[in-house]
């Protein structure tokens, strides 16, 4: 009876002691699955470490990395790429040594890793039989040394673009790099990693390879080497820009997991941070629906200037842009950015209220981050945006053509008759319809009708 006892009293006195960790435990984990972002939102300094891993492709592709994030202060590219010739090179197990030291003396955050233009080759398995290229006991060999680096990269926290091998002029070849990418690709799956699809990037229009293809901006050029299988400058520049477009969507979204805002009123908000004051979302909402009238009202201009959205007057500001002078110095030139003054019936027209408790503007904006600490916004209208009829549908801004076609990267169904049918042969015109004289009631059949049989009266008059 008193062992009992003993006993039910520790189990009370720990679960008194758990108690008040449990609400730590589960906000934390609330706070880890709010964080979306793939790569992590707090880096030192807000400057994320970028490192390009891999073989020749790989040292290439590190030139168009960099000239792709050179303005962009958010972004260090280390100098130079970490070498790793192959997967089945014979300093592999060193190179993985290597690397795990570098990133432990310097932490890394983003790395984009490409392999394989040397890893077509056969290999001796532990027990000496030679592997040859494509059989299954090569692929099982090829997907564990894959798995090595990718987990040591994951535990060192680094995000990871894995970019697969392109197209190559050679179709034994080809086939092998096709192989080579389905081992990978399903990897990198599995390890939670990203993998960039570079293959069809460099495609002519029935899939085969050539040398020639449009660039950024949207030029033929040449993009490929003489041997088939390296690019040109331009080349990787294009294949940076398959890696750049991901990873610039997961910064702008660890930046917003990153922007948290202050909790209190503006008086308890300025005390903590007086020069980066933020209100919450609530106390935004609450202060937007102060009387704020919807647009087209009676005495709409009149209340959303009493709002605080009246007229604004002109503010204009300068820049100063560093340039290459004439004689090959640096110079820097002053830019006037010119705002006029915007009367408070056109703020009043193009001010909407989407919801009760916050105010938005026409459009959707765009922004981007340029060198030297600038930001530049734009706003885009779009034809089934919030502002057109209610009576269409809206569609998500991720299926609206201009985002497929400039974004995605995606050709979109051309319709009948359009500048951009091109199906050939034509279709038929359809046939035209022979239109017969009209007939008297009688030569037809029917039954004439009163306005007829007169008609037909003052015929066999005539």
């Amino acid at each position: 009876m008193n062992v009992r006892c003993t006993l039910r009293h520790i189990v009370m006195v720990a679960a008194l002691l758990v108690a008040p960790l449990a609400p730590l435990y589960s906000q934390s984990l609330d706070d880890a699955a709010a964080t979306s972002s793939y790569i992590t939102p707090f880096p030192a300094g807000e400057v994320y470490s970028l490192e390009v891993i891999g073989d020749d492709l790989a040292e290439g592709l590190h030139g168009g990395v960099s000239a792709a994030f050179q303005g962009d202060s958010r972004v260090t590219v280390r100098a130079a790429p970490f070498t790793i010739n192959g997967l089945f090179r014979n300093d592999f197990d060193e190179k993985l040594v290597q690397l795990e030291e570098n990133l432990k003396r310097e932490p890394l955050h983003v790395a984009i890793v490409m392999l394989g233009a040397w890893d077509r080759v056969s290999v001796r398995d532990p027990s000496g039989k030679r592997l040859q290229v494509g059989t299954p006991a090569w692929r099982q060999d090829y997907a564990a040394r894959g798995d090595r680096l990718m987990k040591l990269l994951k535990r060192q926290n680094v995000a990871v673009y894995w970019v697969g091998l392109p197209i190559v002029r050679r179709s034994d070849a080809n086939d092998d790099a096709q192989m080579m990418n389905e081992i990978m690709r399903e990897r990198v799956y599995l390890n939670g990693l990203k993998y960039i699809d570079a293959y069809a990037g460099f495609t002519d229009e029935q899939g085969g390879y050539s040398a020639y293809g449009p660039d950024l901006s949207g030029k033929i050029r040449l993009l490929r080497e003489g041997d088939g299988v390296y690019f040109t400058t331009e080349g990787y520049r294009k294949l940076a820009h398959f890696v750049e477009r991901d990873l610039r969507r997961d910064l702008a979204q660890a930046k917003a997991d990153r922007t948290v805002p202050l909790a209190g009123d503006e008086a308890e908000q300025a005390r903590i941070n007086p020069d980066k004051a933020k209100l919450s979302p609530a106390a935004n909402g609450a202060q937007a629906a102060k009387a704020t009238p919807t647009p087209g009202t009676p005495g709409a201009a009149s209340a959303i200037a009493e709002a605080g959205l009246g007229e604004q007057k002109s503010d204009n500001g300068k820049v100063n842009l560093r340039i290459l002078g004439a004689s090959g110095k640096e110079e820097v030139v002053a830019l006037d950015i010119v705002r006029p003054a915007i009367p408070a019936s056109v703020i009043a027209l193009l001010t909407r209220r989407e919801s009760p408790d916050r105010l938005s503007q026409l459009g959707e904006a765009v922004i981007d981050q340029i060198a030297g600490g600038l930001t530049v916004m734009s706003t885009v209208a779009l034809a089934n945006g919030p502002n057109a009829s209610s009576g269409r549908a809206r569609l998500a801004p991720s299926q609206t053509p201009y985002f497929r076609v400039l974004f995605k990267g995606e050709r979109l169904t051309p319709k009948p008759g359009r500048a951009d049918d091109i199906a050939w042969p034509r279709p038929a015109d359809p046939p035209e319809q022979a239109f017969l004289p009209a007939q008297d009631a009688v030569e037809t059949g029917a039954n004439p009708s009163p306005a007829d049989s007169s008609k037909q009266k003052r015929r066999r008059k005539d």
